[in-house]
């Protein structure tokens, strides 16, 4: 995943049935008739990875799960591996998350793993970061960010591509965003931590700006420093919302 090119991927979350993929098809008409100048990629639910990404084939957009185990296999009923997206068509997967973080209680270790995991089968992670509004009041944004970048990304991740996605708990579904400057201070102390971690081969890696990004507020962001694209919640879920948000880029 490189710099110069932004990075546009849509978390459908647990949203989306067979009829969504016509949503799919949209978006593929509209990229081929005019071409994005960034990567695009969809992350649909488990149900949907293996339809989407022969809805896909031979397009531009790529196709990634929500969440994996950190584990290759075993029992673990509901779970889906890093090697079952793979056979599925996926190339990239989120993990971490904050809904996972929050509702799960997933933590920076396990993060960690699963991102292992998705480098080990060959998949592209999404490594998710991002403060509560009662961490953002309290002034603590960019350490908890900074604390979570440094235990939440493994050295594995150098061996191939991979993105950090900043997404403030508190804007997620909110209709909030942060100000812009708010934005580029988190993010600047996103990729420090991220060169902190593992050095300047990590210096071209996406830092993804996730938080209720809308056709609207879409191109202010994404011109902010250091974002390097946007993990997009509910305008991923239409081609009409989600377009705009990739022309923007």
């Amino acid at each position: 995943m490189k710099q110069s090119v932004k990075l546009i991927a849509g978390n459908w979350k647990m949203n989306g049935l067979g009829a969504s993929l016509d949503e799919v098809a949209s978006l593929r008409r509209s990229l081929e008739e005019q071409p994005a100048a960034c990567r695009v990629a969809l992350c649909p639910p488990a149900t949907l990875v293996e339809r989407m990404a022969a809805a896909v084939k031979g397009s531009v957009i790529e196709v990634g799960g929500q969440d994996c185990r950190a584990e290759t296999h075993g029992a673990f009923t509901g779970g889906v591996s890093a090697g079952m997206l793979k056979d599925a068509g996926a190339t990239l997967v989120i993990v971490g998350h904050s809904e996972r973080r929050q509702e799960f209680g997933e933590s920076d270790r396990l993060v960690a793993a699963k991102a292992e995991a998705a480098v080990g089968a060959g998949l592209a992670p999404i490594v998710c970061v991002g403060e509560t509004l009662e961490q953002r009041e309290a002034g603590r944004a960019v350490e908890v960010v900074r604390d979570q970048v440094m235990n939440s990304l493994p050295r594995a991740v150098l061996a191939g591509d991979f993105a950090v996605a900043y997404e403030p708990v508190w804007a997620i579904g909110t209709g909030l965003t942060p100000t812009l400057d708010q934005i580029e201070e988190v993010h600047r102390a996103v990729r420090a931590a991220m060169i902190e971690r593992l050095g300047l081969g990590s210096a071209a890696a996406p830092i993804l700006y996730g938080g209720s990004v809308k056709p609207d507020n879409a191109r202010d962001i994404l011109a902010v420093p250091e974002v390097g694209g946007a993990l997009v919640g509910g305008a991923s879920l239409k081609a009409s919302d989600f377009l705009p948000i990739i022309r923007a880029a």
